[in-house]
């Protein structure tokens, strides 16, 4: 993974230590978020882990999420809710 790129490994099956990590495996399902580096190293404990590992440049952008919504202020999320409840939201 690039330096500066935002780093996340989904286990979705068995157990797993993950660079960046506390060192302590985890369990899946579990959202593993790593620190800053250009290198992920995973061990899998006593059966074999099966796991998503995503990477992207971060955006920089404020975050603000609702439920399933995710978008940049409250007030859009405000706005997002109002459509639903009015039936406007996607035609």
């Amino acid at each position: 993974m690039p330096r500066g790129h935002a780093v996340f490994a989904y286990l979705f099956e068995g157990a797993a230590r993950f660079s960046g990590d506390d060192s302590s495996a985890v369990t899946g399902p579990r959202l593993v978020v790593l620190g800053d580096g250009d290198s992920v190293e995973v061990r899998a404990e006593n059966s074999p882990a099966r796991f998503l590992l995503v990477s992207g440049k971060p955006l920089n952008e404020p975050i603000s999420r609702y439920g399933p919504f995710v978008m940049n202020t409250g007030e859009e999320i405000e706005q997002t809710l109002r459509e639903l409840q009015q039936g406007t939201f996607a035609r």
